[in-house]
């Protein structure tokens, strides 16, 4: 047989005709649960809850519990491997980024400075992304075009 559990938080103090009433609809009552303030104590501050972006490549969700791909930002993490693959500087990365269109989270245009704040999240995205299909082909496209690069 199933059971049903309900929780109820009191607005006012438990009186014995609330008991009589969810008796008669079939409630037996499981747990109570007690609390009192302590004197000569002073109320605990709350701590602001940590708040933090989803790493790059990633976003909220649609259950807003996951993360989930973000196709633009995995573009430009993908992006950015290439380039640095292909040895470039970080001023070339960024202006080649810019030419492309891509902007930062903020919407600014990327410099060689935000491309070096990536290296972190490139390391960490960096075996997902060379080991999917995609990158597979762009590999083949840089051997092409630059026969002998470390790719």
């Amino acid at each position: 047989m199933q059971t049903e559990r309900i929780r109820q938080n009191l607005l006012r103090p438990l009186t014995p005709e609330d008991i009589d009433k969810f008796q008669r609809q079939g409630w037996t009552p499981v747990a109570i649960e007690w609390e009192r303030k302590i004197p000569g104590t002073e109320p605990v501050q709350a701590q602001p809850p940590v708040v933090e972006d989803p790493p790059f490549g990633l976003r909220v969700g649609s259950d807003c519990l996951t993360l989930e791909e973000n196709p633009q930002e995995k573009e430009i993490l993908t992006t950015m491997m290439e380039l640095i693959i292909q040895d470039g500087p970080y001023s070339s990365i960024a202006q080649e980024l810019n030419r492309r269109g891509f902007v930062t989270r903020q919407g600014s245009k990327w410099s060689p400075v935000a491309v070096f704040e990536m290296l972190p999240r490139l390391i960490e995205a960096g075996p997902k992304i060379l080991s999917t299909e995609e990158w597979h082909q762009r590999r083949q496209q840089l051997l092409q075009q630059r026969p002998g690069l470390p790719v």
